[in-house]
């Protein structure tokens, strides 16, 4: 007996042509569409895995899965979200709670004391999930023109992976692309991994869902910044793990004395206080 969720995506492959993907046509079968071999290919799971699926006989596959299965189908944002819907009914969870909560976003008092402590040094605090909670002014002058902190609720992970202006303000990309992708595997609990997982599926895509599935451990070298008042900034970065919050309170420090004399002239104009989110 078949399932919702199996019934799109095996209606979605038989209605997708090889060559729309680049893939060889090999010439006439007895269904139209994508083999079941190639789609499992391209997502990244055997062909008897999606059969099962295919065939609702595995009813709960990952959330990872689940976006591998529409980056290989290249479907769509609506359709995206369609297909995670029947992902969790398929699952049996209820209709009333397809979107876990996002994890607490207030700053203890004792944190933002501490963080106040540190200017006019550059330091946040976050989370794995990459919500910038808290910042000191140094952190808005290293990072102001950026985009980083255009939205009311700054988030790290969106805004490395949806935001073009990332590419040019990250020297190393793909590097800090890789350590985002890997903190939401760390995340408070897998709740709310999945929930902004989810939620950056359809703007992400493939760059997000293959570095989830990659499970790379970050080496977290010296980050280069590409300021746009000009000129390169490489900082060294310390973590203070704050466990009961399922926060971070992290510390940029200058790596040479050119970055040393260019966040001094950047941090200058600076007045603004502390800010933080709650």
């Amino acid at each position: 007996m078949g399932t919702p969720l199996g019934d799109f995506v095996r209606a979605k492959r038989d209605s997708i042509q090889p060559h729309s993907l680049g893939l060889p046509d090999h010439g006439r079968r007895r269904s139209p569409g994508l083999r079941r071999s190639d789609l499992a290919t391209r997502a990244g799971v055997s062909v008897e895995y999606l059969t099962r699926i295919e065939q609702g006989r595995d009813r709960n596959p990952s959330i990872a899965v689940v976006n591998a299965l529409a980056d290989a189908l290249s479907l769509d944002p609506s359709e995206r979200a369609h297909l995670r819907y029947l992902a969790k009914i398929t699952g049996g969870e209820c209709t009333a709670h397809l979107r876990p909560a996002p994890p607490p976003r207030r700053v203890r008092p004792d944190v933002l004391r501490t963080l106040r402590l540190l200017e006019p040094g550059i330091a946040m605090v976050t989370n794995r999930l990459g919500d910038v909670l808290a910042r000191t002014a140094a952190f808005e002058a290293v990072t102001g023109g950026t985009g980083l902190l255009d939205a009311d609720a700054p988030n790290l992970t969106r805004y490395v992976f949806t935001d073009p202006r990332a590419r040019e303000f990250f020297a190393d990309w793909d590097v800090v692309a890789d350590e985002q992708a890997f903190d939401l595997w760390l995340g408070p609990s897998i709740e709310s991994s999945e929930w902004l997982a989810t939620d950056l599926a359809s703007a992400a895509g493939p760059e997000l869902t293959r570095r989830l599935n990659r499970h790379v451990v970050p080496q977290r070298g010296p980050l280069r910044l590409r300021h746009p008042s000009g000129g390169e900034l490489r900082l060294l970065r310390e973590t203070l793990e704050l466990a009961a919050d399922s926060q971070q309170l992290i510390v940029f420090l200058p790596a040479d004395e050119a970055t040393a004399e260019a966040v001094d002239r950047l941090c200058r104009p600076a007045r603004g206080g502390l800010r933080a989110i709650s």
